[in-house]
């Protein structure tokens, strides 16, 4: 094999990015060589790295801020409706590099930076991920925003600025051990702070009713400050706006109370109101029901609302003056996506601001409230879904509480009305659940409060409606919808995946980038031998690139011509990544049992974080470390398979990882996974799925053809049925030989001589208390698993179904997400129309 290029040569030879003209590589050193003079600090001559990256990032950002400006008054101009995506994570992993394909300056910005002697992927590689977010929601919300500003929509993601995003996972004796992400420490380039639109959130307190009307008093202030990032279209000029708070304490916090002259004690206070932008929750699909949440939630959704309100009064391009006064058009103007329940309390909020200060009647309120409102459901497992304390709301939000009780009221009253005497269903559609405590049921308050509700894949959506929300949908079938997410392809293809954009553009144009549905004409190619040939080069380089990585990394040498089968995603039993490690132990046996048979080689690597308090999922990593250590020091073993755990997986090793999959492992249990992006990402960059009938793996096989994806297992309605009858473990355990050594050498401490019982809790759940049913997906599992390394072994035909995968994948664009968004629940048309670029007079 020969020696792949290295980025410099490759760079000479991409096409799809453009050719870098020379003026733009002039203007470009310039413009870095005078941030690099600012940058460097008067008795420092030397520069770093770190200067070097931040010089080229402000000047990427120069290229931004022209049209960021343009795009906002262009918004102004014409008055569209805006768009406004609620989120409690964005995870947007680097944004440099993006920024630079998205604007066209990647080629000017490479040639510049090769002139002056430095390298731009190593300058990449210098910027911290912005890990604001757990996994698949967060991610999901940065491809929306890509997405929206692509389309030319009027958008705004609005969130947190956490000082502290995801942890940073560290493996320490095979262990997880979380440290803290301090991804602000040498500053953020990319944000803007806008302190002149700083914003009061009320905490506590009591409410008054009077003759007046309602007043919420006595209330702790807490500032929002936002952050501005801009949100760059692809090649359309059109630059939108993320806006993060950050919580601030008021000058006066709590210095009253300390009158009694304990000055120091007050200002150390003020860290109270802080803490509230402090840190990321890191559970992804668990709900803690921690009052500092509450406040998070709270706190990002008062401030948007009061920037959504500011702005729909003002409209004019830097005027604050109210220019609307009536509420009736703000349904006409205003679209807020709530993604998932998290802040399902701009429903009551934008309620309390209708009814006490703009003082418009209850019906009215309602009417614009739920024509503004929908709500995405993210998951149906129930430990996920949130459902506050009743009590938690009476010290915080006090007001709220009587709203959402009112809006209770009225909902409850509505069904009876429909079923008279059926008690049982109005206690299950309460937005109150009795109990000791009494709790709030957040995603029936959204369900109540929203005009559209949808699921983020076909059968997720099915789920949805015939179970979580089945009374709901009785009443109100038409408000229930499916958008099945996507991913973008400017950053999971041609940022990530180069190469292969490349060979994808010789063959059928560049305009794929913007319409994916365009990657089916690559079925014209489906039996030409040299397409079948680049794409399997393709491959390899990016296996060959990965492998020089790890062994840099891990210190760990590997096959690059074995099969290179990754499963990376949240640790969560129902991802069943311990599915996976059980053949894992099933491979290894087969080696040790018959040596001197071929076996394909595999290179099996699992990534992800596990929640710092889920005990199961950190138990699985501690068993994945365990068993690397076995097999990969097994002589006998050689190179015919290795364990490898990726480290603090996140978006920037994703993006090293993706383009080098062969297999990529989606095996949740069926009815569990609300829809997956991995699967898409590893999809479009021509790795092979084997996996379940979960999620949009349904909609892949669609898409692709069954036959070209590796499908086991139970379907929903095997798992539904097992549920009836009861499901065993023991009757596979007693029954399937190869399954029960791998057991047994779990319990036995075969994987753990030095502690024998380190996982007693494991094998006791999968034995005894699986959810998720491993073993009884345990043998057809296997079996694929025999499947694939057969089509390995004929790599011609594999490539073929790779070629199949990638011409499939058009769907899975969050382009064509956020389209059906715009059209079937925005009430919006996405534009192609491309703002003039700053150096071009406005007409």
């Amino acid at each position: 094999m020969a020696t792949p290029l290295t980025d410099q040569e490759r760079r000479k030879q991409i096409s799809v990015r453009g050719l870098a003209g020379l003026g733009d590589v002039a203007e470009i050193k310039k413009s870095f060589n005078r941030h690099l003079h600012f940058t460097l600090v008067k008795d420092r001559n030397v520069a770093t790295p770190r200067d070097y990256y931040f010089a080229l990032a402000h000047t990427v950002r120069d290229h931004l801020v022209g049209r960021w400006i343009r795009t906002q008054q262009y918004y102004y101009e014409k008055d569209p409706k805006r768009i406004h995506y609620l989120s409690l994570e964005f995870y947007m992993g680097r944004t440099l590099q993006n920024t630079m394909i998205n604007l066209g300056l990647q080629n000017a910005c490479d040639e510049a930076i090769y002139q002056l002697g430095l390298d731009l992927e190593e300058l990449e590689e210098i910027e911290e991920d912005a890990g604001l977010g757990n996994g698949g929601l967060g991610r999901l919300a940065a491809c929306f925003l890509d997405s929206m500003a692509s389309l030319g929509l009027a958008a705004y993601g609005y969130g947190i600025r956490y000082e502290f995003g995801i942890f940073n996972q560290k493996i320490s004796n095979g262990w997880q051990v979380e440290e803290a992400d301090d991804w602000l420490r040498y500053g953020n380039p990319w944000e803007k702070a806008r302190p002149e639109y700083m914003l009061p959130i009320h905490f506590y307190g009591r409410v008054d009713h009077s003759s007046e009307g309602v007043k919420w008093v006595d209330t702790q202030i807490v500032l929002a400050m936002p952050y501005d990032t801009p949100i760059p279209g692809y090649k359309n000029n059109t630059v939108n706006t993320m806006r993060l708070w950050s919580a601030k304490a008021p000058n006066d916090f709590n210095l009253q109370e300390f009158n009694v002259g304990d000055y120091i004690e007050a200002v150390l206070d003020r860290n109270l109101a802080e803490n509230i932008s402090r840190v990321l929750y890191p559970n992804d699909n668990f709900f803690e029901g921690k009052e500092l949440r509450l406040k998070q939630e709270y706190f990002v959704v008062a401030a948007t609302l009061q920037d959504i309100i500011r702005r729909f009064k003002s409209s004019k391009f830097g005027c604050r003056d109210p220019v609307r006064t009536s509420f009736e058009t703000f349904p006409d103007k205003v679209a807020i996506q709530l993604n998932d329940t998290h802040p399902a309390l701009a429903i009551p909020e934008l309620m309390r601001f209708l009814v006490d200060v703009e003082k418009l009647d209850w019906d009215k309120a309602w009417e614009v409230t739920v024509k503004t409102c929908a709500y995405t459901n993210h998951t149906v497992l129930p430990e996920a879904l949130e459902r506050w304390p009743v009590y938690m709301f009476e010290k915080l939000l006090p007001r709220h509480l009587e709203i959402i009780y009112e809006i209770n009221r009225r909902h409850l009253e509505r069904i009876a009305a429909l079923y008279p005497g059926d008690t049982d269903r109005l206690q299950r559609m309460s937005l109150i659940e009795e109990g000791d405590p009494k709790r709030v049921n957040m995603a029936h308050l959204c369900v109540v409060g929203s005009h559209a509700v949808n699921g983020v894949a076909r059968i997720h959506s099915d789920i949805v409606k015939a179970t979580v929300f089945k009374d709901f949908c009785d009443v109100e079938p038409e408000k229930f919808q499916n958008k099945t997410n996507g991913i973008t392809p400017r950053r999971w293809l041609l940022l990530c995946n180069p190469g292969l954009a490349d060979i994808i553009a010789e063959k059928i144009g560049e305009d794929f980038l913007t319409d994916l549905f365009q990657l089916k004409n690559l079925l014209n190619f489906i039996d030409d031998e040299s397409f079948i040939r680049d794409v399997a080069k393709v491959k390899q380089e990016n296996k060959h690139k990965f492998a020089a990585y790890l062994e840099q990394e891990y210190q760990v040498k590997i096959n690059p011509e074995s099969i290179f089968d990754i499963q990376v995603k949240r640790i969560h039993e129902y991802k069943r990544q311990l599915l996976n490690c059980l053949h894992i132990i099933t491979f290894y046996n087969r080696i040790k049992k018959d040596p001197n048979k071929h076996f394909v080689p595999r290179t099996i690597m699992i990534g992800g974080k596990a929640a710092p308090g889920y005990h199961m999922a950190k138990m699985i990593i501690r068993l994945i470390t365990a068993i690397g250590q076995v097999v990969n020091h097994d002589p006998v073993v050689g190179d015919r398979l290795k364990v490898i755990f990726l480290e603090n997986y996140r978006v920037s090793l994703a993006e090293k990882v993706v383009p080098a999959a062969d297999l990529s492992e989606q095996i949740s249990t069926a009815g569990t996974e609300a829809s997956g992006t991995g699967n898409m990402k590893f999809m479009l960059n021509g790795a092979l799925t084997i996996g379940t009938m979960d999620g949009a793996n349904v909609e892949m096989a669609e898409e692709a053809g069954e036959e070209n994806l590796f499908i086991f297992g139970m379907r929903v309605e095997d798992v539904a049925e097992m549920d009836r009858k009861g499901y065993n473990a023991m009757e596979y355990y007693n029954h399937l030989p190869e399954l029960q050594q791998a057991i047994e050498q779990i319990r036995s401490g075969f994987f753990s001589p030095k502690e024998p019982e380190l996982f007693k809790d494991v094998v006791n759940m999968l034995l005894n208390h699986d959810r998720f049913k491993v073993f009884a997906d345990y043998e057809a599992y296997i079996s694929c698993q025999e499947k694939v390394n057969d089509l390995y072994k004929d790599p011609k035909e594999w490539t073929r179904k790779v070629i199949h995968n990638i011409a499939g994948s058009g769907k899975f664009s969050s382009d064509r997400t956020i389209s059906e968004y715009a059209r079937e629940i925005w009430g919006v048309e996405p534009s192609d129309v491309k703002i003039p670029p700053p150096n071009v007079p406005r007409e």
